[in-house]
């Protein structure tokens, strides 16, 4: 199991590449160029740019997070294979430099959707927190104002303003989609991309929906065990792959994580691990990743990692912000470092009781 960390580049992430390598396990960051629209082509010397800039640290960039899906191939819209060739062209340089996992999600407006970025808890940390009451007959364009006033001027993946600016437009396009159509896109991207990512040595490993159920009436195709069959089914190849993302698919208590590893641990080149609380009401929030903090059994999701013999990679995912720590919500080095240690912590442990 390798640990990686996600970094959000030079002069856009509050933590030092320097500090990450002095976290214990570590073997690479989880990158992307976030500021290169979706649907265009990533430059080949911007690529090349970050790999200079990380190696001499000792750490590797073979998971990028995210290469994201232009609004067309998710609509199926006639110039969808414009976006696909370029998401090709992507790919091919992305393999030359030894990417070996691309994570990618197929959400359609926004990636991720949560109510409060710096939601209180009781022993004085906070972190993010969705509550249905607050979804529940909200503009959506207000939600999106409320994002990037609290942003603490970071960047937020899936929360673009360029893009989001032109919301109502979006909407629109998806009035008349269903969950059935949007997997019917789906299908047609992977069967063009997956020889594409199979040729450069890439495994593409898709993101659930986060959270797992439809907000704003928007439909989801990636929130549970049988949506995950059938998206492995449509291209059966290793490099048609999965993102287990233990938080973006707790929300929904029905979904049992570890029979989740155990059946498609095949197809999971990169896993997120991260606790959350989860309400009577369906609210939630995130957790240390300690399973007695949260709602999830990280342990028995762990132990299930280490009874399939997982050696993809993975990475603590959204940590609480603790210590006074200014950074960008979710992505502190303080909650996530923890995360990790307590991670390998059972990781050692199962190893040692193997033996």
């Amino acid at each position: 199991m390798k640990t990686t960390f996600r970094w959000y580049g030079l002069g856009n992430d509050t933590i030092p590449l320097a500090h990450i390598k002095q976290i214990p396990s570590m073997t690479g960051v989880v990158w992307a160029l976030h500021d290169i629209p979706a649907g265009e082509v990533w430059p080949e010397e911007r690529i090349a740019e970050v790999k200079s800039q990380v190696e001499p640290y000792g750490l590797s960039i073979d998971v990028v997070e995210s290469v994201n899906i232009h609004e067309s191939i998710k609509l199926g819209s006639p110039d969808r294979d414009v976006y696909i060739e370029n998401y090709k062209t992507t790919l091919r340089s992305l393999g030359k430099y030894g990417v070996k996992v691309v994570c990618y999600n197929f959400m359609p407006v926004f990636d991720w959707i949560r109510t409060d970025l710096f939601k209180e808890a009781d022993d004085g940390s906070t972190a993010l927190f969705y509550e249905h009451a607050r979804i529940d007959g909200i503009d959506p364009k207000i939600l999106v104002k409320q994002f990037m006033e609290n942003s603490k001027d970071l960047t937020l993946p899936g929360w673009e303003p360029d893009r989001l600016k032109h919301l109502d437009k979006l909407f629109d396009l998806y009035k008349d989609m269903t969950e059935d159509k949007l997997r019917e896109n789906l299908k047609y991207f992977l069967e063009q991309i997956i020889p594409v990512a199979e040729e450069a040595g890439i495994r593409m490993a898709i993101h659930p929906d986060d959270p797992p159920f439809s907000v704003f009436g928007l439909p989801r195709i990636v929130k549970c065990h049988e949506d995950f069959q059938k998206i492995v089914d449509m291209v059966d190849s290793p490099a048609n792959g999965i993102t287990l993302c233990s938080g973006a698919l707790g929300p929904n208590l029905e979904n049992d994580l570890p029979q989740m590893i155990r059946t498609f641990h095949k197809r999971i080149p990169f896993a997120h691990i991260r606790n959350i609380k989860v309400f009577d009401n369906g609210d939630f929030y995130e957790t240390s990743h300690l399973t007695r903090d949260g709602s999830l059994d990280i342990a028995e999701i762990v132990k299930a990692y280490h009874e399939v013999g997982f050696d993809g990679y993975w990475r603590p995912d959204h940590g609480r912000h603790i210590w006074d720590e200014k950074c960008r919500p979710g992505y502190g080095l303080y909650d996530r470092a923890l995360g990790i240690m307590y991670v390998e912590g059972l990781w050692d442990a199962y190893e040692k009781g193997r033996k």
